[in-house]
């Protein structure tokens, strides 16, 4: 069995005094199972690719927003024109007086909710404090260090501010219509969505909202529904003792059998091979 690979310090950091820097993913391509000697933020701008954390697959598009411990295992997969950043901090480099751990789940091993997602006026929020801190994370000298921290602390809450649980419809009602969609979509997994009911509680044109939809995440409604659908079934059969049937009706297929048809389809294996070897794996 191959090593595990680690991402180190020094690979990204400019010194030992360094707390924050930024690492730009444009695109972020496949990348093969790893952990951290630092922890990171992971801010997705577009595209969609699949996220593998812990060993829960995530479909992943604009808005998504995870916090990685150093020890976490992650990875990417069937990535298209994904794009986001990176945030990399040492825990044990911060010297702000802040509480961080109310700001940023997860903060120094501890467990909390890794994945949330940003509206649009989130991520327009997030965005210059992102460049600004980019910019003085490439920088050696002691100011840009101390400035790079208090920019992060601002992004830290300023996240905070703006996250909201993935499949909480109520907390994107201010938000974008493609934040609605999306947010629609994650609480859609056990039941059944019908995008032109959608679009006429919204009143908006169902062409116009598909079109946006796919230029943003580079797949169409269904695709992505369906991949979140899989996604959760992955989790559900690796982690659960449900039966086949009961994984398909937790995941809004009525027929078992076009559910194992589908899963097949996208994963490459039946539902109870999928079961097998991931928990063989674990």
């Amino acid at each position: 069995m191959s090593a595990q690979l680690v991402l180190r310090k020094a690979d990204f950091f400019t010194g030992d005094g360094q707390a924050v820097a930024v690492a730009d993913r444009y695109p972020q391509n496949v990348f093969a199972e790893h952990t951290h000697e630092f922890c990171e933020l992971v801010i997705v701008w577009r595209g969609n690719g699949l996220h593998v954390l812990n060993d829960r697959p995530y479909r992943i598009t604009r808005g998504d927003l995870f916090y990685i411990r150093a020890e976490d295992k992650h990875s990417y997969a069937s990535v298209n024109d994904l794009v986001l950043q990176n945030v990399i901090y040492c825990p044990e480099r911060l010297k702000l007086n802040v509480d961080w751990a109310a700001a940023i789940p997860g903060f120094n091993g501890a467990h909390g909710a890794p994945h949330w997602r940003l509206g649009s006026s989130g991520m327009a929020q997030v965005r210059p404090v992102i460049a600004q801190l980019e910019q003085e994370s490439q920088k050696a000298d002691p100011q840009a260090f101390d400035m790079a921290e208090l920019l992060f602390a601002q992004l830290a809450l300023t996240l905070k501010r703006y996250r909201y649980a993935i499949d909480n419809p109520s907390a994107s009602e201010q938000e974008a219509l493609l934040d609605k969609l999306i947010t629609t979509l994650a609480g859609s997994l056990n039941r059944s969505f019908v995008l032109e009911k959608f679009c006429e509680q919204e009143q908006c044109s169902e062409r116009a909202l598909r079109q946006q939809f796919r230029t943003q995440t580079g797949m169409t409604v269904n695709h992505y529904l369906r991949q979140l659908r899989i996604c959760h079934a992955q989790y559900l059969l690796q982690h659960t003792e449900l039966m086949v049937s009961e994984v398909a009706m937790h995941c809004g297929f009525e027929d078992s059998n076009y559910f194992s048809v589908v899963f097949n389809r996208e994963v490459g294996m039946t539902p109870v091979q999928w079961r097998h070897r991931s928990r063989k794996a674990a």
